[in-house]
């Protein structure tokens, strides 16, 4: 295994941000991964785990070890007539093993098209798009335990998933690393959902009145590109802020100021747009230097330039939540992984 140093991750985190990493690997099995982490000259340096680099913002050089992992393989298992068992390795890329399952006419995922970033890093966060998210068909992950060096599983219930949230993301941050992930998919009795979003109305574009779920997914692939920049074109890490949950007496209050201010009641709390309230503090196609808020969506901070450095942008993000927290009393919350 070829351990590199001073090793550059511009092209390996989708801001294009220009740092570097005193050290650096690819991983290509288990085995590699626990040799490298039984390694007595390496434990004595901090480490990250880096999937597609889709959901971080460096804003500093990594004094430390950072492990690529790029795990690949697909495998398939049918449990019923109508029910399909595809397990993922952690270093596919999600777009393409999302279009994997749907050559297969395996169903669950397609409203998930087009989301960047690799299958293992995928429940960390409970990714979700167009009325879906990863905890609707996942079953179980393989983990290994950074501390044993133990293969564990985590089910279900285990994950602990939230609104882009998971067990990964709070009290077992940095304690595991995501080998494979297993989803339940359906084989024919597809469940369609065209209800979020503009799904409908791209339908309607297309022409179809009954759609499939390789519909779906194109329609999906549509709006995505409609509205969010390729990260390949410009730098940008997709949402930046989770879309804000605010009590009921808060949200009262503020709607007393801002009647037009859209929300999506969920029980004892109402989730708020957080572009619509970035939209509305001015935000929206912003240029500061060489960070902007994108001109169609203004969740997306991207770097405008290609030359911003990681604390450039974290500032400009600083900016907007402070705007917002201004005008309307509500904190946003970053999504993206800051290091």
């Amino acid at each position: 295994m070829n351990i590199q140093e001073n090793y550059s991750l511009k092209n390996h985190n989708t801001f294009g941000v220009e740092v570097s990493a005193k050290y650096f690997a690819e991983i290509k099995s288990l085995d590699q991964l626990t040799q490298i982490l039984r390694n007595t000259s390496v434990q004595k340096f901090k480490m990250l785990f880096l999937g597609g680099g889709s959901n971080v913002l460096f804003t500093q050089d990594f004094d430390g070890v950072v492990l690529q992992l790029n795990l690949k393989g697909i495998s398939e298992k049918i449990v019923s007539d109508n029910e399909v068992l595809v397990t993922s390795q952690a270093g596919e890329n999600w777009h393409e093993f999302v279009q994997f399952c749907l050559d297969k006419n395996y169903g669950g995922l397609e409203n998930l098209s087009l989301i960047p970033g690799n299958v293992g890093t995928s429940p960390m966060q409970n990714i979700g798009a167009y009325g879906t998210e990863i905890k609707d068909t996942f079953v179980s992950c393989k983990v290994l335990n950074l501390e044993t060096l133990v293969v564990e599983e985590f089910n279900h219930e285990k994950c602990n998933f939230g609104y882009r949230e998971s067990i990964f993301k709070r009290e077992g941050k940095g304690k595991y690393v995501i080998l494979e992930v297993t989803f339940k998919l359906t084989r024919k009795d597809h469940l369609i959902k065209t209800e979020y979003g503009a799904i409908q109305s791209e339908l309607k574009n297309l022409g179809i009145e009954h759609a499939t779920i390789q519909d779906i997914s194109k329609a999906v692939i549509n709006i995505r590109q409609s509205k969010l920049p390729d990260p390949k074109v410009i730098g940008n890490a997709g949402s930046f802020f989770k879309n804000p949950s605010i009590s009921v007496e808060q949200f009262l209050e503020v709607q007393k100021t801002h009647p037009e201010m859209p929300n999506y009641p969920q029980g004892e709390l109402v989730k708020v747009p957080a572009g619509w309230l970035i939209e509305q503090c001015g935000w929206k196609g912003k240029q500061i230097g060489n960070v902007a808020s994108h001109e169609l969506q203004s969740l997306v901070i991207v770097n405008k330039t290609g030359l911003a450095s990681g604390k450039e942008i974290y500032d400009f993000s600083t900016m907007i939540i402070e705007s917002v927290k201004e005008k309307f009393g509500i904190e946003l919350e970053r999504e993206v992984n800051i290091i």
